[in-house]
């Protein structure tokens, strides 16, 4: 997946787990999880959302890789 993340090393500075993060970006834990797992990549608003509550840019979360295939 192109979209490579930081998500977790973020919460994790803040001391907050990932429902906690959920519900101050108004998701459940298991999108948390799926964002932090590379599972699912979030809508431009959610990874600015996430960025604003983390206290960083969002290119310090997230980063878009090109495919080399």
């Amino acid at each position: 997946m192109p979209l490579q993340n930081q998500l977790k090393e973020h919460r994790s500075r803040m001391g907050i787990n990932q429902t906690e993060l959920g519900k101050l970006a108004g998701v459940s834990r298991q999108t948390i999880s799926l964002i932090e797992r590379g599972d699912y990549s979030p809508s431009v608003a959610l990874a600015l959302k996430l960025a604003k509550i983390c206290g960083v840019q969002v290119e310090d979360i997230f980063q878009y890789e090109e495919d080399e295939s």
